[in-house]
């Protein structure tokens, strides 16, 4: 996607010099555009962890990376399977819910071998894989979900208020995002399309990063408060709700930032359709239970207590809360599968349900 009309990825290796991977620095936008050299597992480590980089499909890629760089550094230690495979473990532990994560190194680790000279090579060309297929996926989740967008415009023949929740765009994954992809693609044919973008409390990545990408593609949008979107589906006012998924169970339920959860109990009750951008690579076939199974990350309390923006020309950290209060950050909440109307997968969509899911992942 385009950040001031030129195009750009999340990640990428630095065009003379591939032993040095580039990625935006999130934390910094939308004031600023900061461009991060990663050159080690432990960079890659800290930008996961910290968040320098979000967004399931992002940190699976740049995870990635992440066992290209262990590859490079196992050179210099004597116990080189040992090292790579510690590395792996690190880097898995960086965030514990999204599935992405523990898929791409695991995939990494499935090409080692008791060849140290080939390995780095193998796994910079198969992160370089990864990152391409997850670009094709999102791009094909938009494909399949535009006639969602299409056919409540042909109903309505007014432009299609869409509510989003936290970051599904392509700044979290490399490009076209996912619960995004058919906003784009409506966009981009013309169908008159806005979009109600959750602010997300606590990091903002919907005031922060939804509305800035938006912005940048000409996307008609408003930022509204969390507890705005029961409000707005009461009136009317929301025709669509699209969110992205951190990791989706074989029976379908839906882990996604925290909040997702409300939003998709208030789309029942009001009757406004509910779907989840679901790459395969966020499915985690191994597990039917989300509220039983998946682990629920959470944050440093100084995420909520804090409020970051732009002061005179740098960016500030504010305390909202009384110092000595206490703070929880869930960073995640599980939505159960009888919420969701539709997965939009780069398969096509389905049901959310093992049933659904069969269909298109055999």
């Amino acid at each position: 996607m385009k950040i001031n009309g030129n195009h750009h990825h999340t990640i990428w290796v630095k065009e003379d010099d591939e032993q040095i991977v580039q990625i935006i620095d999130q934390r910094a936008l939308p004031h600023q555009l900061v461009i991060e050299d990663l050159t080690s597992v432990d960079d890659v480590f800290r930008a996961i962890k910290e968040m320098h980089v979000r967004g399931a499909p992002l940190i699976g890629v740049t995870a990635a990376f992440g066992m290209y760089f262990a590859a490079l550094e196992a050179f210099d230690n004597q116990e080189f399977i040992h090292y790579v495979k510690a590395s792996a473990e690190k880097l898995k532990s960086a965030r514990p819910t999204a599935v992405n994560l523990a898929w791409a190194v695991d995939y990494q680790l499935s090409l080692l071998s008791n060849n140290p000279k080939s390995l780095p090579a193998t796994l910079l060309e198969n992160a370089l894989t990864i990152k391409k297929e997850s670009i094709e996926r999102c791009r094909k989740i938009g494909e399949y979900g535009l006639p969602l967008i299409e056919d409540i415009y042909r109903k309505t023949q007014r432009p299609v208020n869409i509510l989003t929740h936290c970051n599904a765009g392509w700044l979290a994954c490399i490009d076209y995002g996912t619960a995004t992809a058919p906003i784009y693609a409506a966009h981009d044919k013309g169908i008159p399309v806005h979009v109600w973008v959750d602010e997300t409390r606590p990091r903002n990545q919907g005031a922060r990063i939804t509305a800035f990408e938006l912005k940048e593609h000409g996307v008609p949008h408003t930022i509204i408060t969390d507890n705005a979107g029961g409000h707005l589906m009461q009136h009317g006012k929301v025709d669509l709700v699209l969110v992205g998924t951190d990791r989706t169970t074989r029976d379908g339920d839906v882990c996604n930032k925290i909040g997702t959860y409300l939003k998709a109990l208030a789309a029942k009750d009001n009757g406004v359709p509910f779907y989840v951008g679901a790459p395969s690579s966020s499915i985690d076939f191994s597990i039917s239970d989300g509220l039983k199974e998946i682990p629920i990350e959470l944050r440093g309390e100084e995420e909520v207590k804090y409020i970051q923006g732009e002061h005179e020309g740098g960016i500030k950290k504010v305390l909202l809360t009384p110092k000595e209060s206490s703070a929880a950050n869930y960073a995640f909440d599980v939505t159960p599968a009888r919420l969701v109307t539709g997965l939009i997968t780069e398969q096509g969509i389905c049901e959310a349900s093992r049933k659904g899911l069969v269909k298109l992942f055999h």
